[in-house]
């Protein structure tokens, strides 16, 4: 949903996710003038007898100049928000919010509120019949958690009740939604999945229990090296085999079957499909960011039933290339308004990259994308060219040295990843390395120490991939599903991946969630970097408000970062990436062949003794 208001020289706009509310701010350049902030105020309709005002972060030090973030309960007509974009997390789906904004102006501890800026919101169902659509909280650590449960590490036992509070809080819906899709299939209807990682315990027991029962249940199951999931599965107590045919078949071939898809059949049509980036673990499902994202519909259904048909015969590379050749060709520029398009790997090229590139070339007003590793050599251009609106990309690890010298020349294009707060970090011939702890300031004690025992190399915050193009317009682009936007995800991997076009729904919940968890995490980046260049003992600024109208003024610098943020929900041009896509041509492009890399010759033992020697000496020298 999308509302838009105004009052006198002011305007907003909020566009409603699930569980987030987005509410962006617009006024004339000279209507800042004495602009404190802004003043907050909101009513659930079907339970608040009265609206309340909301939470301030942040104060006036002349007003409390030791605060306490912790335990102050401080609001907004007192200490007012500065900024031109809000968000509320903690919404419920279907339900209706009246929000009252007021421009702040006076002086602080005697605010004037100017007139108020009035909208009605109604969050998106979770699921509206077509598209149900969940993102798990994605953040354990978080001035929520940390407020409601006191930083309290959840322990095995919790994590593996569905019922149990930390785990209800931390899936946010996720878990619960999974375990409904597969708990409702009925005697008439049969489940086919294809799982990379499954070791969550209410996840398979809900798979048990069908199988149990005498449901038409096959399952095709990574066989990893560790042999992790084949523990989870004999805890579990499930069947591999019944009747001479298996439950359980076994994916041996390529090195990352990464798929997380269930399809559901009714008789031997497909219906609905089950799909995302959630792995059935854990941390799947409880720490790192992830979606899960329900299609029904049975075209996409039917696609992800003849993909999950034929890696049941465990392929090996060149056959399995073969065949989904054969179900999932390379896409047209412009695919169809109001359409769903099935992207499934391993693939001869990873040309898909072309395209993605492409559209990203094409798009008019925002590009968002989620990279868990490394940005593309295909993506540094188009993200990195100079353009005159935003591109988000939120990473799981830090830009490499090469995607900071490629990318970080634009203010326009901004990078968020999974930083800590309290700890500097960089990337080591590809793993995430520590560099050292850094000193936390009064306004980040509230966030889990856990954290710093990070490991190294894991995914441990964000695991979802999308790439959203245009999503404000009245047309945009969505891809979501399993594949990480890689050659090899491309060429090597079991992936999967839904190309939407046209559901304003779709990309509004995909953008709230998307903007939840850059700001969360691009928070933690800045305060990390401010931190470590702030002399000891210096004034924490960041936790206190501006006493004037100074804050503004990066909100209206010609062609910055928040100017053009400011700017994006209010100036959206007419022609949207639908306009270039259309003038490309369909045809799939030829991909250069990889270089191979030369083999290192042996080096024999009175070689490798004797280069020692030299080294020894050269040293000494």
């Amino acid at each position: 949903m999308r509302a838009s208001t105004s009052a006198g020289r002011f305007r907003a706009k909020a566009i409603a996710g699930t569980r987030a509310v987005m509410i962006a701010l617009n006024c004339d350049n000279d209507a800042r003038k004495g602009l404190l902030g802004f003043a907050f105020r909101r009513q659930r309709v079907d339970a608040d007898p009265e609206p309340r005002w909301l939470r301030s972060l942040k104060v006036f030090e002349s007003v409390v100049p030791k605060p306490d973030l912790e335990k102050g309960d401080y609001r907004t007509n007192e200490f007012p928000i500065q900024s031109f974009l809000w968000s509320d997390y903690t919404a419920d789906p279907g339900t209706t919010y009246k929000f009252e904004i007021f421009p702040a102006f006076g002086r602080p501890g005697a605010l004037e509120l100017g007139d108020s800026l009035k909208l009605e919101v109604t969050t998106e169902f979770e699921n509206d019949g077509q598209h149900g659509i969940w993102f798990n909280r994605g953040a354990i650590a978080s001035q929520a958690y940390a407020r409601q449960f006191q930083n309290h590490k959840p322990t095995d036992e919790e994590m593996n009740n569905p019922n149990d509070k930390h785990t209800k809080w931390l899936s946010r819906g996720l878990l619960e939604a999974c375990l409904e899709y597969i708990n409702t299939t009925k005697r008439s209807e049969a489940l086919r999945a294809c799982i990379y990682e499954f070791t969550y315990a209410p996840i398979i027991e809900a798979f048990k229990k069908k199988v149990d029962d005498g449901f038409d249940v096959k399952l095709i199951v990574h066989d990893d090296k560790k042999g992790e999931n084949r523990k989870a599965i004999k805890r579990a107590r499930l069947d591999l085999m019944r009747d001479g045919e298996r439950i359980v078949i076994w994916r041996t071939r390529p090195p990352i079957p990464h798929n997380k898809f269930i399809v559901k059949l009714e008789g031997d049509n497909a219906q609905q499909v089950w799909t995302g980036s959630t792995n059935i673990t854990p941390s799947g499902f409880l720490g790192q960011s992830n979606v899960g994202h329900l299609i029904n519909d049975s075209g996409v259904a039917k696609q992800y039933l003849n993909y999950w048909t034929i890696l049941s015969d465990n392929p090996t590379s060149a056959p399995a290339k073969a065949r989904v050749a054969e179900i999932s060709s390379y896409p047209p520029a412009l695919v169809k308004q109001s359409s769903m398009t099935c992207i499934f790997s391993p693939r001869a090229t990873a040309s898909m990259l072309n395209w993605y590139a492409d559209r990203m070339s094409d798009a008019t007003s925002s590009i968002m994308f989620t990279a868990a590793f490394t940005v593309a050599d295909d993506f540094i251009e188009p993200l990195g060219r100079k353009r005159d609106f935003l591109r988000f990309v939120l990473k799981e690890k830090p830009p490499t040295p090469a995607e900071r010298k490629a990318l970080e020349g634009d203010r326009d294009l901004v990078i968020s990843y999974g930083a800590v707060l309290g700890a500097a970090f960089r990337v080591k011939e590809g793993k995430i390395v520590a560099t050292r702890k850094v000193k936390i300031f009064p306004l980040d004690r509230w966030f889990l120490k856990e954290e710093l025992t990070r490991e190294q190399g894991n995914i441990f915050f964000v695991h979802t991939k999308y790439l959203l193009i245009d999503p404000l317009s009245e047309d945009p682009l969505i891809c979501t599903g399993s594949a990480n936007f890689s050659a090899n995800s491309l060429t090597s991997n079991d992936e999967n991946m839904v190309l939407i076009r046209g559901s304003t729904r779709v990309a509004d919940i995909y953008m709230t969630e998307f903007d939840r968890l850059f700001r969360h995490f691009y928070f933690r980046d800045v305060a990390n970097e401010v931190e470590m260049k702030r002399k000891e003992g210096a004034r924490p600024e960041k936790v206190f408000l501006d006493e004037n109208d100074k804050w503004t003024d990066s909100y209206f610098y010609p062609g910055g970062f928040k100017s053009r943020r400011r700017e994006m929900f209010f100036d959206i041009p007419t022609a949207n990436w639908t306009v270039a896509a259309g003038k490309h041509s369909n045809d799939e492009p030829v991909r250069p062949k990889k270089k191979k890399k030369a083999k290192a010759a042996k080096a024999t033992p009175a070689k490798a003794k004797k280069a020692k020697k030299k080294k020894k000496k050269k040293k000494k020298t």
